[in-house]
């Protein structure tokens, strides 16, 4: 590891509002990557003026063009000379002076092909968010491998680009990220490196500040997204199982949590899980949907304006073409 290159990379969009916490915490790291990359999706703000400031490589890209996974393996194939990729949310501040360089020491086992930090909730929390940070983010190291899917199912795969790490050559014999992903890249990442012989490590003490409050809508698009995942990528299920089990687990810590903390909360988290539930299912029968009900049932809106399209076209077929084509 200690000759490794190590290179950075953040997706960002209007992202002014956060730089300035991002860039005092990578500054106090006690680790500096080899390159930094911003890959900005058409920001409005002062955004690539203050990347630039800081002697970042700016990536420009078409704000339609944003793709959680392939923007993700565009800064793959732009860090070439990198060993080692770190990949950040703008949003994701890291809370100690050791976090990325705790993030990257299970690297020096050869066989870790990705590593994932822990996030912690952020200043404004409210408990509802604070309790999802707490419960899936444990306070205790882990590697998991293929031997552990059955013990730990659908978790085998946890991981999040929030702040994580990946091995890039093993990356890239792995498949790399998938293009055209609305949603859960690093999930899809992980079960192909688990599947094939690599480990997976969680560092607790690779931290950063990141949680969101969603609203009960935002909540019901997010597990509408996931569902639309799982639907299309129905080998993560077949190979990992599915997540229902956890899902229990989840809700009656929640309650146990917010009983304590915030039992004012309890009906909203309630109605939430319900939300999830009804979401999650909805996209995992997404096929039955027209493009322009999962577009309005989605958070990553974005990922459907290319269906929409490719329809506007098929419709202008000529019938029999248009019947071979569903073929």
């Amino acid at each position: 590891m200690s000759n490794s290159k190590v290179g950075l990379a953040v997706p960002t969009y209007n992202a002014e509002p956060y730089l300035d916490a991002w860039i005092k915490s990578l500054k106090m790291q006690s680790f500096c990557p080899h390159r930094i990359l911003a890959i900005d999706s058409e920001s409005k703000d002062g955004t690539r003026d203050i990347c630039t400031q800081q002697n970042f490589e700016v990536h420009r890209i078409k704000q339609r063009d944003f793709d959680h996974g392939g923007t993700r393996q565009l800064a793959v194939e732009l860090l070439d000379d990198c060993d080692i990729l770190v990949f950040m949310t703008q949003d994701a501040i890291m809370s100690s002076s050791d976090s990325l360089s705790n993030l990257l020491a299970p690297f020096d086992n050869p066989e870790t092909a990705a590593v994932c930090g822990r996030q912690l909730p952020s200043k404004d929390a409210g408990p509802i968010a604070a309790h999802a940070r707490l419960f899936n983010y444990a306070d205790s190291n882990q590697v998991k491998t293929k031997n552990d899917i059955s013990k730990f199912g659908f978790k085998t795969i946890f991981l999040s680009d929030s702040f994580a790490a990946y091995r890039r050559n093993t990356l890239l014999n792995a498949g790399g990220f998938p293009k055209r992903s609305i949603f859960g890249e690093d999930t899809v990442v992980a079960a192909k490196l688990i599947l094939a012989g690599y480990s997976i490590a969680y560092r607790s003490d690779a931290s950063v500040y990141h949680s969101h409050n969603y609203s009960l809508f935002e909540e019901f698009n997010r597990y509408f997204d996931i569902g639309v995942l799982h639907n299309r990528e129905s080998w993560l299920r077949e190979e990992f199982g599915g997540a229902e089990g956890e899902g229990k687990r989840f809700v009656l810590s929640e309650l146990k949590y917010l009983t304590h903390t915030a039992p004012l909360l309890i009906p909203s988290a309630l109605l939430r899980t319900f939300a999830k539930l009804g979401g999650y299912k909805l996209g995992m029968n997404e096929r039955r949907l027209s493009v322009n009900s999962k577009r309005a049932l989605s958070m990553n809106r974005r990922f459907w304006i290319d269906e929409i399209e490719a329809g506007k076209l098929e419709s202008h077929l000529p019938n029999r073409e248009r019947k071979t084509k569903n073929v």
